[in-house]
């Protein structure tokens, strides 16, 4: 079956089960009156909070806020709940990953491992909550036992799915996570804990199984239909901020700014927007605004990624001292992460790979390609090899990254850089210049400080061409 009359068999599937009572008309969602009943009334803050956790959708950070007090209150009085304990737990993890405050995760471990203590069978809700929490600290072996716990305890419910796929895509077994989705989209209607389908987040999991496979248009429209469909503000921003993603990765800077644009005005909390206007801004070459939106993110949601990024954006305009001290804020945010049980060798191989010790970075990315070995670990590993001087090495993990048939199915500009320029240190000029081109047509605007070196180097090996349309400086 093509993969996009694959796309369209999801779509109206989801519809059948997600919309009842609705139609869809000109792509707007229209609700079908029943009788002259009035609507109920719209639900307050602790019980949006309280669908939106149980569901595995985003909720708003004052949603969130009010959940917690609520739950922590009635927990002094009532502390057998176990329910309760597995919805603060997992508020927990939520409130942790919305404004990266890593202090929160012990938190949750504790509420969830209580809910457990209580009931240590067919406890759906905290296994669920374990993933969550697992997949965010970037423990994806131990989300997939959790995961799975949750799905063999509740096997038709739709809300346990999305994290044991993600746990599946953090581990790079790409088919299990196709094997998981194919399960969601598959189950009945109704299958929730208050009844209905979850199109929104069956959509996004469909966007991000498709992207891992190349499917690019595909993953940008699931992405797109879920956004149109989002029940609440902080659901919708959540997939803008995905379509944002997706159009940057494309090198759609333009299309990517106005996603995570829409991001913030649907939901002022979705802080991830504002890295993603950073990214943007500075393609787009407004490098002063970028500078702002970036150190607004860090500010308000302070993730060592984040940090990286500014850092490089200050590195390529000359701005040393301020890129270091990014480099410093990076560190001192991976520290606090690893005292809360949370994983970033991923981002630090990254960075020491590129402004520190190559010889760390291996180390540190050969533990974590043994733990997670995703496509992303295997670029950043054959990178750091590249970096640390051996080459013949790195030329395999680079490829696993980016050869469809051995794994690399998601096309991602930076991968195809890194090939490229690892292939021209073992001599092969031919793939190096394949490559270095395939970056550039992937996404001309990919890095502030890559894209120079991409064309740079093209010109070396022969291929003079024309700048792409968009390149950065």
């Amino acid at each position: 079956m093509d993969s996009g009359v694959k796309r369209e068999v999801l779509i109206r599937r989801v519809l059948a089960g997600a919309v009842v009572g609705c139609f869809v008309l000109g792509g707007v969602l229209v609700v079908m009156p029943d009788g002259d009943r009035r609507p109920p009334p719209s639900p307050g803050p602790v019980a949006r909070a309280v669908t939106a956790v149980g569901s595995g959708a985003p909720a708003s950070l004052p949603d969130l806020v009010a959940l917690i007090s609520d739950r922590e209150a009635h927990l002094r009085a009532h502390p057998g709940d176990v329910r309760s304990w597995a919805e603060l737990g997992t508020a927990y993890v939520e409130r942790g990953e919305r404004t990266a405050e890593p202090g929160f995760y012990p938190k949750a471990d504790a509420a969830l491992r209580t809910s457990l203590n209580g009931r240590p069978k067919g406890n759906t809700e905290a296994f669920r909550g374990m993933a969550a929490l697992a997949n965010a600290r970037h423990d994806f072996r131990a989300a997939r036992g959790w995961g799975e716990a949750a799905v063999a305890s509740s096997p038709k419910r739709w809300s346990v799915y999305p994290a044991l796929i993600d746990a599946y895509r953090g581990l790079g077994d790409y088919k299990g996570a196709r094997r998981v989705l194919a399960k969601l989209v598959e189950l009945p209607s109704g299958s929730g804990v208050s009844g209905g389908r979850p199109g929104v987040q069956v959509l996004v999991r469909a966007g991000l199984v498709y992207r891992d496979r190349g499917w690019r248009e595909d993953s940008a429209a699931a992405l797109s239909d879920a956004a149109a469909l989002a029940a609440t503000p902080a659901e919708q921003a959540d997939c803008l901020v995905r379509v944002g993603e997706s159009a940057w990765e494309r090198g759609e800077a333009a299309e990517s700014l106005r996603a995570f644009e829409a991001a913030l005005r649907a939901d002022p909390g979705e802080h991830a927007a504002l890295a993603g206007q950073g990214r943007a801004l500075a393609a787009l070459g407004r490098d002063s605004e970028a500078l702002l939106a970036y150190q607004s993110a860090l500010a308000k949601q302070p993730l060592p990624r984040y940090a990286l990024e500014l850092g490089e954006l200050y590195e390529s305009l000359g701005l040393g001292g301020a890129a270091r001290a990014q480099y410093d804020v990076l560190r001192a945010r991976v520290r606090e992460g690893d005292a809360a049980g949370v994983n970033e060798e991923l981002v630090l191989g990254l960075f020491e790979a590129d402004h520190g010790d190559a010889g760390g970075a291996v180390r540190r990315l050969r533990g974590e390609w043994a733990r997670h070995p995703s496509v992303a670990v295997a670029d950043a590993l054959g990178w750091a090899l590249h970096r640390d001087g051996k080459d013949k090495e790195a030329v395999g993990f680079a490829t696993r990254a980016t050869d469809r048939v051995r794994g690399g199915g998601a096309r991602v500009a930076l991968y195809s850089f890194h090939r490229g320029v690892i292939e021209r240190g073992v001599g092969n000029d031919s793939g190096a210049r394949r490559h270095l081109g395939e970056a550039l047509r992937i996404s001309p605007v990919f890095s502030p400080l890559l894209v120079p070196v991409a064309l740079r180097a093209l010109e070396e090996l022969g291929e003079a061409e024309p700048r792409p349309a968009g390149a950065l400086r």
